[in-house]
């Protein structure tokens, strides 16, 4: 996909988005989006875009970090659950509780009995969130083998994304067919009614974003609540004001 049409699209999109988030923050919905995929998929550059334009008191991204020590003991959904959103807010999960179904049991940070558990659990869990009134969606990013190695060794001769490439990525990559089969057992277990998957094809990055966030927006009927014809009112005045000098504060050097 041409940049130019790309980003003419986009610009549409990002405004409508504006306009969906109006809406939730008037309706006080709860929306929650939940992103997935292998290394590299573009879940990062989906995220980016939703997030880019939109008030982050609205729309706010969670990306958690490995469980601490504590988190290790507690139920499995319960940082998860800390971070959803209240009234008015849309929440964009940077991967999910569905690391218990990919990660971990992959690379062997979970027990089969932790995992079997997640697999019967999710779904209700799911159903629970559904039920108190959240929307919930969520996306799969799927990417081929091909795909994905191109976008590695473009990160490997980029120092400036090579803090992409971590040494799980680097690992999962010797774990590919374990993946796809963790990831075909997770849809089968929790590909449900109440919160089905949606597949996206990110081969073509440009293509995989624009298709992602136009179905978003199909997702959630809404109305636009952004604000009308705004008039600026006049700056108060008062000739008694005199601004402190210059040379007593520490300005940023002027370089460019």
């Amino acid at each position: 996909m041409k940049k130019k049409a790309f980003e003419q699209e986009l610009d549409r999109l990002q405004t409508e988005l504006v306009k969906l988030q109006s809406y939730i923050r008037s309706e006080q919905l709860k929306v929650v989006v939940v992103f997935e995929g292998r290394d590299a998929a573009g879940k990062g550059g989906s995220i980016k875009r939703i997030h880019e334009r939109l008030n982050p008191r609205v729309c706010r991204i969670e990306a958690l970090g490995t469980p601490t020590e504590r988190e290790k003991t507690q139920w499995w959904f319960q940082r998860y659950v800390d971070r959803l959103p209240a009234g008015g807010e849309m929440v964009l999960f940077d991967r999910s509780w569905y690391n218990r179904a990919l990660v971990e049991p992959v690379m062997g940070f979970c027990t089969e009995e932790e995992y079997q558990e997640f697999l019967r659990s999710c779904p209700e869990f799911e159903r629970m969130l559904v039920r108190s009134g959240i929307v919930l969606l969520k996306y799969w990013f799927s990417v081929s083998d091909e795909e994905q190695e191109r976008r590695f060794r473009a990160r490997i001769d980029n120092k400036a994304k090579r803090w992409k490439l971590s040494p799980m990525d680097l690992e999962a990559r010797t774990k590919w067919v374990e993946f796809s089969r963790a990831k075909d057992v997770m849809l089968e277990h929790t590909d449900i009614p109440e919160a089905p998957w949606f597949v996206v094809d990110a081969d073509d990055k440009r293509k995989a974003r624009l298709n992602m966030i136009a179905h978003l927006l199909d997702q959630i009927p809404y109305e636009d609540r952004t604000l009308g014809d705004v008039e600026l009112p006049p700056r108060q005045v008062d000739d008694s004001y005199e601004r402190p000098p210059i040379d007593s504060q520490t300005w940023v050097p002027d370089r460019y």
